[in-house]
């Protein structure tokens, strides 16, 4: 990805959810993976596509169970 499309990714992933905290990292080398933080935390991975010239951007987040609480005060409905 180019400086300028990590730069607009950035900048509509933090009006999308309201957080200037979020920042993407240009990769160390060519290919690496992109990585995307809030503040010091890594949420994800950015990928981009270009499809029959039609280009998209994904953000894969993974989520760790041991990072989860034990009980959530969300109740669920049926």
């Amino acid at each position: 990805m180019t400086p300028n499309e990590i730069a607009r990714v950035q900048d509509y992933l933090r009006r999308l959810f309201g957080n200037d905290r979020i920042a993407i990292d240009p990769p160390a080398r060519r290919n690496a993976p992109v990585e995307v933080r809030i503040g010091d935390e890594f949420i994800g991975v950015l990928h981009r596509d270009d499809e029959e010239g039609e280009v998209s951007y994904a953000l894969q987040m993974t989520i760790l169970e041991e990072d989860l609480p034990a009980v959530s005060p969300v109740s669920r409905k049926s």
